[in-house]
């Protein structure tokens, strides 16, 4: 910006602009600025006229005379600081262009800061005398010349009042700049050196709030990490009811959704149709931030410099921890009611957290052929014909922006492999989205094994297979035909698997996890069971609350240690194992995944845990046939067998579970490795025999047969 070189130049005319048509808005702006070097000039030119020690030794240390004069190019010499008639008539004529820009849709950013943030003539004057030190670098010897301190280069407080021709003691001037007036509420205007007296203070306009005035919206690099790009996924529902609410005035909503909700894409839908941008915050980061308050209230200047309303999820990340709730509160009070704000998340409001009632809505869950349609919306390159994305979706509850990450890292995967989309390509990338919290709770497995290998009976195959049927199809069933309404149930689906040890209940869990695309999560009990009362619950609680989180199947293994059997009450010990197993049963019947309880114990289990499973299955131990297929399905192909082996009779003869029959196969693996040969029948005898021997159980002749001679002693 430079100064008029004319020192009486009449009505000053903007001498920035390099053509007849700039921007409406910038020369608004400039305009504006031009008056405030005006008055700066008649300050100057009134401070050298007074100045005390013209002749002061020591004046190398800070700015000359000369050096002032040098400057301002021989300007106007006006003694007064308060505005004249030509900075009037000058005024509106800026105001009158600005007018014209409005009426022909092109408002001036200033004219809209000053409307969005309520602020006063005065206040725009204020802000416009903190702003020019960085529109023009010559304001910072200026404004060092009038505080008589040159190390000083931005205005104080009692320097901007004088600017603007008011007393420092009118009391009404000095309130614009208290904390709660709008200029330093909403962050436009920052006031310095709180140790120094009220007038002294150093005003300065933050770096974002003069980029936005110049026409750069680049977020703030305070809160940059803290957005989330949630109004660029496709709105899933119908957002017309809280859009209504948004446009009507109503400043705060709660979407409450379940696991695969569509709350986030649904509130910025509905801000969109309200008139309003989107800014998405993510609450998870919000909540590790080291100054939450700073971050608040930066982000509700960015949402009202952008005209846009606050996406705010998850939720759940602030009630975790009692001392992060207070976060929700700020994020409420700081933001009303200038800025709408919907808040997303999966946990009951509480009236506690915000002295704001919010509107109440539930979120929708995006269901299977509106996940498929999202996903080729999002995927970067064509989704092939021949790929069934509602089946291959089906198992997975993801929200609207993960289905977009999970497309966008499926076409990756593929370019890794070739370019060619594949169904494992597509699983993988929606298993990608799981949250990392239930990998410290639970030990994750990706399947490794298919219906191919498993060994069972009919009716146990087809109850499996039952089982993976209902969940995929949960979401037709239970939602889109309400066949579980009402009682709080969620969508889950669970299953027992009972039998003995080694009948094929852990590996059957992660054929079913391999078949729906999910990893499987088993749950270490030693990390859930607690001496101390009501400690269990907690962890039990934690599980549930991480595996909401995630696209898996969760596998209890030996259940029955968690959920016993309620006894009758005769001391407190039995009263606490009581509050335990119905604390249980309540958890399971509103858990929305899919959970696998597997126990050797069946008997030991409650019968109310029974009602509340979807199905029960039995895994017998292998018969004589069943034993057989084992016998070869754990040697392998690859591993060499002598022509020796009497595979038959090893299934005739030794009743084994199939995890018995596969350690034996290991053992004899080893055995043959260490001596250099195929696998013999000497060696499968004595691998027999070890297994015997962990298992406590004696070697009769009646079992090995011919083959008794063939045991070692050791």
């Amino acid at each position: 910006m430079k100064l008029p070189s004319n020192p009486d130049p009449g009505p000053y005319r903007n001498p920035h602009a390099p053509d007849p048509d700039p921007d409406p808005s910038l020369r608004h702006l400039l305009d504006r600025a031009i008056l405030v070097e005006q008055r700066v000039r008649r300050a100057v030119h009134a401070r050298q006229l007074t100045d005390p020690a013209p002749d002061d030794a020591f004046r190398g240390l800070y700015l000359t005379d000369e050096t002032i004069h040098r400057l301002l190019e021989h300007g106007r010499h006006l003694t007064v600081t308060a505005p004249d008639d030509t900075d009037a008539a000058f005024l509106a004529e800026a105001e009158a262009r600005a007018d014209a820009a409005q009426a022909a849709d092109h408002p001036t950013r200033l004219r809209t800061l000053t409307h969005d943030f309520s602020l006063s003539a005065l206040d725009v004057e204020i802000l416009l005398i903190a702003l020019v030190p960085d529109l023009d670098d010559r304001f910072e010897q200026f404004y060092g010349y009038l505080n008589d301190d040159v190390t000083r280069r931005r205005p104080t407080i009692g320097l901007a009042l004088g600017l603007c021709g008011l007393s420092a003691a009118d009391a009404a001037a000095r309130s614009r700049l208290s904390p709660q007036a709008p200029l330093r509420s909403g962050s436009l205007l920052l006031t310095e050196d709180q140790d120094r007296p009220f007038l002294a203070r150093t005003l300065r306009v933050p770096d974002r709030v003069t980029a936005h005035l110049l026409g750069d919206d680049t977020p703030d690099p305070r809160v940059v990490d803290l957005l989330a790009p949630w109004g660029d996924i496709p709105g899933v529902g119908d957002p017309s009811g809280l859009a209504r609410a948004l446009a009507a005035g109503v400043p705060l909503a709660y979407l409450r959704e379940e696991q695969g909700g569509a709350g986030t894409a649904l509130a910025a839908s509905a801000l969109t149709r309200a008139g309003h941008g989107v800014l998405g915050v993510d609450l998870d980061r919000l909540s590790r931030d080291p100054d939450p308050t700073e971050a608040v209230r930066v982000l509700a200047r960015e949402a009202r410099l952008t005209t846009s309303g606050l996406v705010c999820a998850p939720l759940d990340a602030l009630t975790r921890e009692p001392d992060k709730a207070e976060i929700i509160r700020l994020v409420t009070d700081v933001s009303f009611p200038t800025v709408p704000t919907v808040l997303v998340g999966r946990v009951p409001w509480d009236a506690a957290w915000s002295s704001r009632p919010p509107l109440l809505l539930h979120a929708p869950r995006v269901e299977p052929t509106t996940r498929a349609a999202l996903w080729a919306n999002a995927s970067p390159s064509p989704v092939p014909p021949n790929l069934d994305l509602t089946h291959l979706l089906s198992p997975f509850l993801l929200t609207p922006d993960q289905i977009a990450g999970a497309a966008r890292g499926a076409a990756q995967a593929a370019l890794l492999d070739g370019g060619a989309l594949h169904p494992d390509h597509i699983r993988a990338g929606a298993r990608s989205q799981n949250a990392a919290g239930l990998d410290r709770l639970a030990r994750r497995t990706e399947p490794a094994v298919t219906w191919s290998d498993l060994v069972l009976p009919p009716d146990t195959l087809t109850q499996l297979r039952e089982l993976t049927a209902r969940a995929r199809h949960r979401d037709r069933v239970l939602g889109e035909w309400g066949m579980r309404p009402g009682g709080g149930r969620g969508r889950g689906v669970t299953a027992l698997f009972a039998g003995d040890s080694g009948t094929g209940k852990t590996m059957s869990a992660e054929v079913i996890a391999g078949d729906l695309g999910l990893d499987l999560y088993t749950v270490d009990l030693a990390t859930v069971i607690d001496k101390y009362i009501g400690e269990t619950e907690k962890n039990l609680e934690r599980i549930f609350s991480e595996a909401a989180g995630i696209n898996g199947v969760l596998l209890f293994d030996e259940a029955d240690a968690v959920f016993g059997k309620r006894s009758e009450v005769k001391d407190a010990h039995d009263r606490y194992a009581n509050v335990e197993s119905a604390y249980l049963l309540q958890r399971m019947e509103t858990f929305d995944g899919l959970a696998v309880l597997a126990t050797n114990l069946r008997a030991n289990l409650d019968d109310a845990f029974t009602r509340r499973l979807d199905l029960v299955v039995d895994f017998p131990l292998p018969d004589a046939p069943h034993r057989r297929a084992l016998w070869d399905r754990c040697l392998g192909p690859v591993l060499p067998r002598a022509t020796d082996l009497d595979l038959d009779f090893c299934a005739a003869s030794f009743e084994l579970a199939g995890g018995n029959i596969r350690s034996v196969a290991v053992t004899a693996a080893y055995l043959a490795a260490e001596s250099g040969t195929p696998v013999t029948m000497p060696v499968l005898i004595h691998a027999i025999q070890r297994e015997y021997q962990k298992l406590g159980r004696l070697t009769l002749a009646s079992e090995f047969g011919p083959y008794m001679s063939l045991l070692t002693d050791g």
